[in-house]
């Protein structure tokens, strides 16, 4: 529906590393923590709500045993001329999880450099929905430059069954990402932090000719110019360089595609306030229409490798919807990628947020959200990484933040992976159960709202948690569930098609 996408990356579906090369330091106890925090509500017990893990000095992990980095075991007795030319924080890619970052480091007093390889500001492919959770996440007197706001959803099954549901209070608003992007930006750089547009990163290095001391990583830039930093966060987006430099592992890519279609003012008129969730014809697919003013952002996703059926859904979507006369501004199509249970979220100075880390939830590949959070934990811990003298010391800090980030986010994403279970297998349920119950529409009303999210709902709700435990057992789930990161392994849909709800009507 919205995702942070892509940044300060190289070729934007250029695959990500799956693994660190051997003997570079990768972060090995990483994982056996996710196991304690990731799924199956064993979070909820070390840290009971995301909030309570959003400031460095919640979640602390004392763990004083060997680092894979050696050497520096103390200060360095640098002097304020060799530190003059490092940064104490340097955030790759300037997208909602970069600023954020970069805002969050530069508020707490540190040297901050943002490093952007376009100029902003500029598009991203993004559906541009923000829900209540991005809105609790921005920075103070952040004025969000609303394009819509959305009282009501229209659902349809492939173009069937067609219900709208209203709500008095708004649910979510729409943006359009240059702006908002830019504007992230701005607050970052009036907190302190120094913008660099046109920097495009290469790599990162921890070790060599290229890194004075073990306090410092080198970030190698086009040209081959040299920056240097106490800690990096890596924000550059789902085809991530510096994902690849940590080890970032994947288990779900889906290909997304999108139109801005300009409309005249009596279309224009009959879509606001108003969007449309339509479920698609194949497992896992769905598509959107967001009013934006004059402009209508309509998009399709759907599991990578079923590029032309997804390319066929999207031009169907088009033409059903009557829009097939307009002629888009701009047509584009991305790939979002989620990360798997047990993938490494730093790596020695290094941490990533974002797309970047593959942060995003897996039913709806919603990121905006999972960007703001997860890029304001990044620059908070990313300060205590620069603080610290020693390995030791900056991989504790390392493990604090991937703590915050699973205990709170990936509890998220677990739900949400059960969820995709569910729709991949059953959409027909899921749309008569949105349209038809209105428990279900009140609780998709509070997730977008920000008063409840997903996974706090499947823990505190018995009804909830009981009905989703239920939907489990009725299906094979074994196949897909879990790490690999996918609901279930693309099947035929079934047969059955849910009862009409409501008065169909037209879209």
């Amino acid at each position: 529906m919205s995702s942070e996408h892509g940044d300060n990356a190289g070729p934007e579906h250029t695959e990500p590393v799956g693994a660190a090369p051997d003997g570079t330091g990768a972060e090995a106890d990483e994982g056996t923590l996710g196991d304690a925090v990731a799924d199956g509500g064993t979070a909820a017990d070390a840290v009971p709500d995301e909030d309570v893990a959003t400031s460095p000095v919640t979640a602390r992990v004392t763990d004083d045993g060997p680092s894979d980095d050696t050497g520096d075991t103390g200060n360095t007795g640098d002097t304020d001329d060799e530190t003059a030319d490092v940064w104490d924080v340097v955030v790759v890619g300037a997208g909602p999880a970069g600023a954020s970052a970069a805002y969050a480091a530069a508020v707490a007093g540190r040297r901050v450099l943002l490093l952007e390889k376009s100029e902003l500001p500029r598009y991203k492919t993004c559906g541009g929905g923000i829900i209540g959770p991005s809105r609790d996440s921005l920075p103070p007197g952040f004025e969000l430059p609303l394009q819509d706001r959305v009282h009501a959803v229209t659902f349809s099954l492939d173009g069937r069954f067609a219900r709208t549901r209203r709500s008095r209070r708004m649910l979510f608003g729409l943006i359009n990402r240059p702006e908002f992007d830019a504007q992230l930006v701005e607050h970052a750089q009036k907190a302190g932090a120094e913008l660099r547009t046109g920097a495009t990163v290469l790599r990162v290095e921890q070790h060599g000719p290229s890194v004075p001391d073990r306090r410092t990583a080198a970030v190698v830039l086009a040209g081959g110019e040299t920056v240097l930093a106490r800690a990096v966060v890596g924000a550059d987006g789902s085809a991530s360089r510096i994902g690849a430099h940590v080890g970032v592992k994947l288990g779900q890519v889906d290909l997304g595609l999108e139109a801005e279609i300009p409309v005249p003012p009596s279309v224009a008129e009959d879509w606001k306030g108003r969007v449309l969730i339509d479920w698609g014809p194949m497992p896992g697919s769905y598509g959107w229409v967001f009013p934006k003013g004059d402009t209508l952002t309509v998009g399709v996703i759907s599991a990578r490798g079923e590029g032309a059926a997804t390319k066929r859904y999207m031009e169907d979507f088009v033409a059903r919807l009557g829009l097939a006369g307009f002629e888009p501004t701009i047509s584009s199509g991305h790939l979002t990628r989620c990360r798997t249970d047990d993938s490494p979220l730093s790596r020695g100075r290094v941490l990533v947020c974002g797309d970047a880390a593959g942060l995003l939830e897996p039913w709806t590949r919603e990121g905006i959200s999972y960007a703001l959070r997860s890029g304001r934990l990044a620059g908070e811990w990313a300060v205590r990484v620069a603080e610290a003298n020693d390995a030791v010391d900056a991989r504790r800090q390392a493990l604090n933040y991937a703590f915050a980030i699973k205990a709170g986010l990936g509890v998220e994403m677990a739900v949400g992976r059960r969820m995709l279970a569910v729709f991949e297998r059953r959409p027909g349920l899921l749309h008569a159960t949105l349209t038809g119950l209105r428990p279900a529409w009140n609780a998709f009303a509070d997730i977008t709202r920000g008063s409840a999210t997903l996974g706090g709902m499947v823990r505190s709700n018995g009804l909830a948690r009981r009905a989703l435990e239920v939907l489990d057992r009725r299906m094979d789930t074994s196949s897909g569930v879990g790490p690999a990161g996918r609901g279930v392994t693309p099947r035929e849909r079934t047969a059955s098609e849910p009862e009409d709800t409501g008065a169909p009507e037209g879209l």
